[in-house]
């Protein structure tokens, strides 16, 4: 089983080293960065699990960095965002989950306590992507095989299309881009070839590919991925 990747931010280097080892220990893999634009730099190279944030940092604070997250590319919106700070007050608590934060640990603070928050955020993001299996009609989509079938008969799919639909299916009922899938394509794909790769994924898996039911155009946004269940 892939250990979650957690990006931990924290611009105190000694606790951000402590907090690292102690998560390593854990099982988890850690990348960690000692301000919010190293931080930035990380999310484009790297999918993660969790985002840990301090909040008082230089330049820019967690909660802006919090509400960039939310507000950013489709691979960064649902990624649970745990906060970190020495402000304990209620305004400062509600300020960070209004801007999108899943969870906020105040300083100090036990690791145990911070494992457990951790444990119990992915726990619930797990239960949230459940459901690997796609119904698109007569045709059905096993995500975790990357597997697709029209009545138990398997359908053959190209590289490019097993991973097109792979994404699909990961962000089905979300709006992407051509430049959303191009960044989480993995190789070389020129965004101009998605929309004949698009073409081609439908006429695998809808009754009509002219009149699209699952893989859907969204004028001015891109393409969405609807299922039956």
């Amino acid at each position: 089983m892939t250990k979650p990747h957690i990006l931990l931010v924290d611009d105190d280097e000694r606790l951000r080293d402590l907090l690292c080892k102690f998560l390593v220990e854990n099982g988890f893999f850690v990348s960690t960065a000692r301000e919010a634009a190293h931080a930035r730099e990380l999310m484009n190279i790297f999918i993660f699990d969790l985002m840990i944030l301090d909040v008082m940092m230089p330049e820019e604070d967690g909660f802006s960095l919090t509400e960039f997250i939310r507000k950013g590319p489709v691979r960064l919106k649902d990624v649970p965002v745990l906060l970190l700070t020495a402000m304990g007050e209620t305004e400062d608590r509600i300020t960070g989950l209004s801007r999108g934060a899943d969870d906020y640990l105040s300083k100090p603070f036990d690791p145990r306590e911070l494992l457990l928050r951790i444990q119990a955020i992915l726990r619930r993001s797990q239960n949230t992507n459940e459901g690997t299996i796609l119904s698109l009609g007569l045709v059905t989509y096993d995500l975790q095989l990357n597997r697709l079938e029209r009545q138990g008969n398997p359908i053959s799919l190209t590289t490019v299309e097993s991973s097109l639909l792979k994404i699909f299916a990961r962000y089905r009922g979300k709006a992407l881009t051509r430049e959303d899938l191009t960044a989480e394509y993995d190789g070389d794909l020129n965004p101009r070839t998605i929309d004949v790769q698009i073409t081609r994924l439908r006429k695998k898996i809808e009754e009509d590919p002219k009149i699209p039911r699952y893989l859907q155009t969204v004028r001015g946004k891109g393409y969405i991925l609807l299922s039956d269940a």
